[in-house]
């Protein structure tokens, strides 16, 4: 689950991260008296206007303004309220649809009062699968996109594995601050910066802390001026009042209907619907696509109990992708058993009527498997049935021609 960025920075702030202060607003109004209070306690006219999206690289899109008035703030908070912003990293890229903006944060200037002075690093905080342990992955090169950074000038991105037994060790806290330059108070800062970022990493059960730029300031702060967190959904449960921050309204909205109704989906670019029951099936099913020619166009898990009713709703939300030319649906029949499947594929087809205008394709294994074909055969339905994989994936073919 993805934060924005002042949900993510009130994340830091409760482990001493230290921030770049700022007020959501949801409407140029809110916006005014934000500008207003953080004007009466900074003493400073400038303000930065800050698009709150699930996305990196607003500033190319033009979600981020600084502003150094009143009247500027009026006008740029009107002007990004509402926008169809478009990143490197929103749906489509810069070319795409964008995403609109129902919220900014009015930040403070935390380059003030000298600018020049100021340095920008790059830090994340992530797992290494390969490794079985996180890593902090930190660069001189803050602000800029990371991934170009790591191609062109690898030797400027640096990574700091931490052993899960030990922790994070103050030796590398230090080695952290070294290898970005610091000496002195900022040395100081970072390690101390550093230590609390990891320990809030590990309280909110994350998967990813991004904090691009972290700032030295004029006077050797270090702070977090943009902060991207991704949290761990399985953890959610220990954290309810984290979870309590989801924005449904940045998520795809066929993938939070379908979580509604307790089905695994997320939506691909491909021409081939697939239904599974298992996480695992369903990446060999997608693999079985593309042998077979075609590309899926969906992950969709109906979990342990493929009934009629959850069936029914699972053809509607793939049958929802105009790019779907035909449906595999392939069971593995355990604690469910196939004949079960098979009842409730063909009760959701003829419940549907005219909706399901593309061919079917079902593989169903395991308990009474014999028993579920039959019920397919049998139905007078448009729906090919299949018991071996290399079956299902040969219709496959067939049926995109």
């Amino acid at each position: 689950m993805n934060l924005h960025e002042y949900q993510g920075k009130n994340l830091l702030k409760e482990y001493g991260v230290a921030i770049q202060e700022g007020i959501v607003a949801n409407t140029a109004e809110e916006a005014v008296t934000a500008y207003n209070d953080i004007k009466e306690r900074t003493g400073s006219d400038v303000a930065v206007v800050k698009a709150q999206i699930h996305a990196g690289g607003r500033g190319k899109g033009g979600g981020v303004k600084l502003v150094k008035s009143l009247d500027e703030l009026k006008t740029e908070s009107g002007n990004i309220l509402g926008m169809m912003l478009k990143t490197p990293q929103t749906p489509g890229g810069m070319t795409g649809p964008g995403k609109k903006v129902n919220k900014i944060l009015i930040a403070e200037d935390a380059y003030a009062p000298d600018f020049d002075a100021c340095d920008e690093f790059y830090m994340s905080i992530l797992m290494d699968r390969g490794r079985k342990c996180n890593v902090i992955i930190y660069s001189t090169e803050g602000g800029m996109d990371i991934e170009k950074v790591a191609e062109e000038t690898p030797h400027l991105v640096h990574k700091e594995y931490i052993d899960p037994t030990l922790g994070l060790q103050g030796f590398q806290l230090r080695k952290i601050a070294f290898n970005l330059g610091l000496s002195g108070q900022a040395f100081k800062e970072m390690t101390k910066f550093t230590s609390n970022l990891y320990k809030a990493f590990l309280g909110a059960d994350a998967s990813l802390f991004e904090i691009n730029p972290t700032l030295k300031t004029a006077d050797d702060r270090i702070i977090a001026v943009d902060c991207k967190v991704s949290l761990d959904e399985n953890a959610l449960f220990r954290h309810k009042d984290l979870a309590e921050l989801r924005d449904v309204t940045e998520e795809d909205p066929t993938e939070v209907e379908a979580k509604s109704y307790g089905l695994n989906y997320v939506n691909l670019d491909g021409n081939v619907g697939c239904m599974v029951n298992g996480a695992g099936l369903a990446m060999a099913t997608m693999d079985i696509i593309k042998l077979s020619g075609g590309e899926p166009a969906n992950f969709l898990d109906v979990g342990g109990t493929a009934d009629a009713a959850r069936v029914e709703q699972a053809f509607r939300i793939i049958l929802r992708d105009p790019a779907v030319k035909a449906i595999l649906i392939n069971i593995f029949g355990g604690i469910v058993r196939c004949d079960r499947v098979a009842q409730g594929v063909v009760d959701a087809y003829k419940n549907m009527g005219d909706a399901i205008t593309v061919p079917i394709i079902v593989r169903l294994q395991g308990t009474n498997a014999d028993i579920a074909k039959d019920i397919i055969d049998n139905s007078g339905l448009e729906v090919h049935s299949a018991i071996q994989l290399q079956e299902a994936a040969d219709l496959v073919s067939k049926v995109l021609g």
